[in-house]
């Protein structure tokens, strides 16, 4: 189980993405979360960078641009928002620490 803090500023995949989030077994918090789950298409990536030890990133798949800048922001990893309400729990499993 991870402690995981959301910044997804969309309220109904939010909403989606903290379900599948507890689903999968992790526990939500706001300080110190070990993974940092972020839209980055709404928030800036290079603004969050360094602010959990594993970011995850998510971006409408039609702007691949998007994702690249965020891997070069030093994400962990950056899926599409689909894929992240199909497989939240899991992704976050695989790059938490420890």
């Amino acid at each position: 189980m991870a402690r995981v803090a959301l910044r997804i500023p969309d309220l109904m995949l939010h909403s989606r993405v903290l379900e599948v989030v507890r689903a999968g077994g992790h526990e939500i918090v706001t300080e110190d979360p070990e993974v940092l789950v972020v839209d980055v298409m709404e928030v800036d990536a290079e603004a969050v960078a360094g602010e959990a030890p594993a970011l995850l990133g998510v971006f409408a798949h039609t702007q691949p641009e998007v994702r690249e800048r965020a891997l070069a922001a030093g994400f962990d990893l950056v899926v599409p928002r689909s894929r992240m309400v199909r497989e939240g729990g899991h992704l976050i499993s695989r790059i938490a620490p420890g």
